[in-house]
């Protein structure tokens, strides 16, 4: 099988390799086989880990680093992107996400730092916001992200506090009459990566309180109160958050989002693969290299794999994962022909290096592509 023109274009592995090391790791094995083909690099992210790298190296832009406070309450460094046209580019799991904290804490971690690096970019004069929300450690409905930004929260005794998972129905009273009065100023577009509603079975705690280290009883204390918080939402702001497609995002970071910032929410993906020009890139290409951590089925909702395969076209995609979790008959009916960097060793030892063993299935895809016999 001849290759001319390639496209890469992986998600990171989150936690081990950003989407960039990925692009570069695969381009290394394709080159090897096919040392005359024609690589375009196209990191993606599709509002998580990986998308404030992915928008700037699109629109043009540079990075700055702010003080902010992680998930578990220590002070850590999150980067943020100011583009070239002014708009600042804000990922919640450079402060607020599960690899910016120790262990899990599902009823105590906090969105305050992300309020901390809106407040950061602020400062720098921006007043257009595309924030990334993907890969939260929280499910604080964004209560931590208001209060950082000026909005007190009280409960029965008229105390002040700072709500978490674990005491969002604990809040009486919402005041956000010294919210930052530059928030008013701004305009807040919000790229996620799901379409959960806040609460119910397939809200924020249900669906993703036990990635964030929940119990099943921890899952049904916290979706009691993002029930609490989205009536307290409803009567607040006389709008019903809890339903719309997103709400549930970051662990209702998105519902808050909504309700503070008067965000607008859209599909990650489908804005960063618009940003990219993919659709163009692809025309004259012969294959497109993607890849993930993980393939699940939640990878065929609003992932980056999702969006992929349907702006794609008619060329063919493969995906370099490190493990896949979904059956060989069902991948099928997307013509998606995968390769795992844990085939035949533990997900440990593949986590123990993972450029390693990323680029040797990089290296079995390419030579399977030679031979011109894909396999699933």
């Amino acid at each position: 099988m001849s290759l001319n023109k390639v496209i890469i274009a992986p998600d990171s592995f989150k936690g081990t390799l950003t989407s960039k090391q990925v692009a570069d790791l695969i381009a290394c094995e394709v080159l090897a086989v096919f040392p005359d083909c024609i690589i375009e690099k196209m990191p993606i992210a599709d509002g998580g880990e990986g998308s404030v790298d992915t928008i700037i190296s699109a629109i043009g832009g540079d990075t700055y680093e702010a003080q902010v406070l992680s998930p578990d309450d220590r002070q850590i460094g999150a980067s943020f992107g100011i583009a070239a046209n002014g708009a600042a580019i804000l990922e919640m799991a450079q402060s607020s996400g599960i690899t910016r904290q120790s262990g899990f804490h599902p009823m105590t971690s906090s969105t305050f730092g992300f309020g901390q690096l809106i407040v950061a970019a602020l400062d720098m004069g921006a007043r257009e916001f595309i924030l990334c929300i993907g890969g939260s450690a929280t499910t604080d409905g964004g209560c931590g992200m208001a209060a950082a930004l000026g909005v007190v929260f009280t409960d029965e005794q008229e105390r002040g506090f700072v709500p978490c998972g674990g005491t969002l129905g604990e809040i009486a009273h919402i005041d956000d009459s010294g919210m930052d009065e530059r928030v008013r100023e701004s305009r807040f577009t919000v790229m996620c990566d799901v379409d959960n509603p806040l609460y119910g079975k397939s809200g924020a705690a249900y669906v993703y309180g036990p990635q964030k280290g929940a119990s099943r009883e921890q899952v049904q204390f916290l979706d009691e109160g993002l029930r609490h918080l989205g009536a307290l939402y409803s009567s607040h702001f006389g709008k019903d958050f809890a339903g719309t497609p997103g709400a549930g995002a970051a662990g209702g970071l998105g519902a808050g989002c909504m309700a503070f910032l008067e965000a607008e929410l859209v599909s990650g993906i489908d804005a960063i693969l618009k940003l990219c020009d993919f659709k163009k890139h692809c025309a004259d290409a012969d294959l497109v290299i993607t890849g993930e951590g993980k393939i699940d089925d939640q990878s065929f909702y609003g992932k980056v794999l999702s969006g992929v395969l349907r702006d794609s076209g008619d060329v063919p995609v493969i995906s370099i994962c490190g493990v896949c979790d979904y059956d060989d008959a069902a991948l099928k009916q997307y013509d998606l022909t995968v390769f795992e960097a844990s085939e035949g060793i533990s997900p440990e030892e593949c986590l123990s290096e993972p450029a390693k063993y990323l680029s040797i299935a990089a290296r079995k895809a390419m030579l399977t592509m030679n031979k011109g016999c894909p396999e699933s």
